[in-house]
């Protein structure tokens, strides 16, 4: 991750590499939901937050449904099926492969600015995750409401 994001590249932003906690995995749900919560990582890039698309970003995976669970200029979101979900909704890393609609395809300017980097696999996603945030900075959506070490109900 260090090569595409760099800790240069947010300054003073994220405070380093986070010991892993056991509720950052993928685990079952421990509602009647049949999905197994997977989560991804994904960060706007340094060109995308220049051209001020972080709300853009953040908009299209909200209307995709997923849930947003942590975010510092990072940001963790938790759904069924969401890493394969998420590559598909960001597109092609270059962008002129990149299919209109998708979010390299309508603001990716050169595959150098491409706007935005999400996990390629759950384990990937699992790695990231780990390094940039605490199992307690991340929000646990329950079906009626949300529980959070942050904001406690």
């Amino acid at each position: 991750m260090g090569g595409l994001l760099g800790r240069a590249a947010l300054p003073g932003l994220l405070s380093g590499p986070r010991a892993a906690g056991p509720s950052l995995l993928a685990r079952p749900s421990s509602g009647g939901s049949s999905w197994t919560r997977e989560r991804t990582l994904v960060a706007v890039k340094p060109d995308g937050v220049q051209r001020r698309l972080v709300g853009d970003v953040i908009q299209r995976f909200e209307r995709r449904g997923f849930k947003l669970v942590g975010m510092k200029m990072l940001q963790v979101w938790e759904g069924p099926n969401v890493v394969c979900s998420s590559r598909a909704m960001i597109g092609h890393t270059n962008s002129a492969e990149a299919a209109p609609g998708t979010i390299r395809g309508d603001f990716s300017v050169h595959i150098s600015r491409n706007i935005v980097h999400a996990s390629d696999s759950v384990e990937g996603a699992q790695r990231e995750i780990q390094l940039w945030f605490q199992s307690s900075e991340l929000v646990d959506w329950a079906e009626e409401g949300h529980q959070s070490s942050t904001y406690p109900a």
